[in-house]
């Protein structure tokens, strides 16, 4: 704890630093039993104990002042020739040591306890107060170094913008006014303020799919290029160096001073792994960042600003961003819970602990903070998943086509289609679950406390079996179990998978991207032996197979905000596929009937529609036109191609000022 934010919890003057605490805790020893015996208890030296809860021991003026006066009241009596009985002197002696010293040890206790409940409960004594009460979706607020002005994405006036307030001042102003594209992108910061907050800075994709970092007046003006070539950034607090990453493969981290003449590469991940969120530490000591692959596998890792190899601090594994410091001990960040959240966690970056500080309902989609850290901003999303129901015809659907599904649970995601059935997934609790519809009943087949889901399930092609990947307490496994829910089994625990498995169109064995032994493959697995063949080598995710059972499609890592889609044989022979790429969001991939075709979610990341694609000829055709009301993220084609049935997200989110 820093010796401003101990001032800053007690209220009174700045803490002397004491540099003989091990001094002190011996004096304590010697002439307090009541430490003796709680060091007794406790297994511990009192000085140990002191220096694992502060690292170095505080105290304030008051309680140093009657610590020195004891101890000068004990020095001054050894000195002084005896007058008094040596009985008195010695019993007066230690009632003083003992009045003196145990003065100490409840100050530096209770510091103790207000340093424990501060790294409980960071924000117990902060203010909410909701900035925006628009319509629809506000996202990605920032907040300039010294509390004064928010930014924020918001489609208010159709497509999204960015959008500026000054704190209290209840007015707001739409700076892009539709003049700049695909704004939205929630794995990065996309939006901030130059270090004097004249300018207002967002992230842009160029046609060739880099990134650069534009800026705009605050107070209104003219889009201009500010950091060519960089994705994220962050100035150190002393605005003298400058950490950012760029879109390459890998996502480069580099150090550069203000001049952006020094340029170090620091780190780069292996392709198809990225860095986000780069922040300096208060003390400049380490960079900060989120690291791995996006969205849903990715924790909070550190580095030197000299580079080296990085440190991880957290273990989510999920959906992690917008890492803020309070202060230099205590990191505040957004993490997923598998489909809830994201929540409010707090990090110990001494301890390397972690604890979550939200327990509403509500979900936080991202955080930033001023320079003090006194002001922080969020966005707050309060809106839910649900079901949909669109036919696929000659021609476009548009919404008035589409048709929400009744589902029993509050929410739903991931659908697939089954002989006579659906199944899909929903939250309970601290749980996600696969849910099975069927004749109006809707019933619960699995769930796992604190277990999550990834992507979706897989109906076998007789429809008697389901397949799935989840993770529980951080290891992602397969499982098999029957339509019913019975006959759970897990299978392949050599096999990690990522996101949706899919059958063969035989039934006897299941496609996967994964991890085996910590290098990325498409895997195929015998149901009936666990026999596991690599199809591929390299990232592969959510793959599709073929009517025929002859080809299966998959898709590759991602490359800025875009990723492609491969096809392969049933061998894994690499087949000729149209260069089709599609933009982060949605990976799910579904074939049309028995044509050579297959169903993509293609638009930008905040708004998305249905075409068919075909893989040999490459035609393309939208099949709907739906409005910006809501994201569709996963969804299945009915074995004949009649429809579509999709989760849907409607926004309904607002940016909330949290005043410290």
């Amino acid at each position: 704890m820093s010796e401003e934010s101990t001032s800053a919890v007690s209220g009174g003057p700045p803490p002397q630093k004491l540099d003989s605490w091990k001094d002190i805790a011996s004096y304590l020893k010697r002439d307090v039993s009541t430490v003796q015996r709680w060091e007794k208890r406790e297994g511990m030296p009192v000085h140990r104990h002191l220096h694992d809860k502060l690292g170095t021991v505080y105290a304030f003026p008051a309680e140093l002042d009657a610590w020195s006066r004891s101890r000068q009241l004990q020095l001054s009596a050894r000195d002084t020739p005896a007058t008094a009985p040596a009985g008195r002197t010695r019993r007066w002696l230690r009632l003083a040591a003992w009045v003196g010293t145990m003065t100490l040890v409840i100050a530096l206790l209770a510091l103790l306890d207000r340093t424990e409940r501060f790294g409980q409960k960071p924000l117990s004594d902060a203010r909410f107060v909701r900035l925006t009460h628009f319509e629809g979706m506000e996202n990605a607020a920032a907040i300039s170094r010294d509390g004064r002005f928010v930014a924020f994405l918001s489609d208010r006036d159709g497509q999204p913008d960015v959008w500026v307030t000054q704190v209290g001042s209840g007015q707001f102003h739409n700076l892009t006014a539709g003049r700049i594209h695909e704004l939205v992108n929630p794995d990065v910061r996309t939006i901030g303020f130059s270090p004097d907050a004249t300018l207002v800075t967002f992230w842009r994709r160029r046609d060739d799919a880099q990134i650069d970092t534009w800026a705009i007046p605050t107070l209104g003006g003219e889009p201009r290029l500010y950091l060519g070539g960089t994705a994220e950034f962050d100035w150190s607090s002393d605005g003298t160096r400058l950490v950012y990453h760029t879109s390459d493969p890998g996502d480069p981290l580099f150090v550069n001073d203000h001049t952006r003449r020094a340029e170090r590469r620091i780190f780069t991940a292996r392709p198809g792994v990225h860095n986000h969120f780069p922040l300096w530490s208060p003390d400049h000591d380490f960079i900060y960042f989120v690291h791995g692959s996006v969205p849903g596998e990715t924790d909070i890792w550190r580095i030197d600003p000299e580079g080296g190899a990085p440190e991880r601090l957290t273990s989510h594994n999920s959906r992690v961003s917008h890492p803020v410091f309070l202060n230099r001990r205590t990191l505040l960040y957004l993490a997923a819970d598998g489909d809830s959240g994201p929540w409010l966690y707090a990090a110990d970056v001494e301890r390397r602990t972690t604890r979550r500080v939200s327990f509403g309902v509500e979900r936080y989609t991202s955080l930033a903070g001023s320079a003090d850290a006194r002001r922080l901003v969020a966005t707050v999303n309060h809106s839910r998943r649900t079901l949909w129901r669109v036919p696929i015809t000659g021609g476009v659907s548009g919404e008035q086509a589409a048709s929400r599904a009744n589902i029993p649970t509050t929410g739903g995601r991931a659908p697939r289609i089954g002989p006579s059935f659906l199944v899909y997934v929903a939250s309970r609790g601290d749980a996600e679950g696969i849910w099975k519809l069927a004749g109006g009943a809707a019933t619960e087949l699995w769930s796992v406390p604190g277990a999550r889901v990834l992507g979706g399930p897989a109906i076998s092609p007789d429809g008697r079996r389901i397949a799935f990947a989840a993770e529980n307490r951080g290891v992602p496994r397969l499982y098999l179990m029957d339509a019913d829910g019975s006959r759970v089994t897990m299978f392949a625990e050599s096999l990690h998978p990522r996101g949706t498995p899919a059958w063969t169109p035989d039934g006897r064995a299941l496609a996967v991207g994964a991890m085996i032994d910590g290098a990325p493959c498409l895997a195929k697995v015998s149901v009936n032996d666990r026999r596991i063949e690599r199809l591929v080598s390299e990232f592969a995710a959510d793959p599709a197979w073929s009517r025929d059972g002859t080809s299966l499609v998959y898709s590759g890592p991602d490359i800025g905000t875009t990723f492609p889609l491969h096809a392969v044989s049933a061998t894994g022979r690499p087949l000729t596929a149209p260069g089709i790429r599609l933009s982060r969001g949605a990976r799910r991939v579904a074939f049309l009937g028995s044509e050579n075709a297959v169903v993509v979610l293609r638009g930008d990341l905040n708004h998305k529609n249905f075409w068919v694609i075909g893989l040999g000829s490459g035609r393309e055709r939208q099949l709907t036109n739906f409005g910006r009301d809501g994201v569709i993220g996963d969804f299945d084609v009915a074995f004949d191609g009649s429809e579509i049935i999709f989760d849907r997200e409607q926004d309904n989110s607002d940016v909330v000022l949290i005043d410290r």
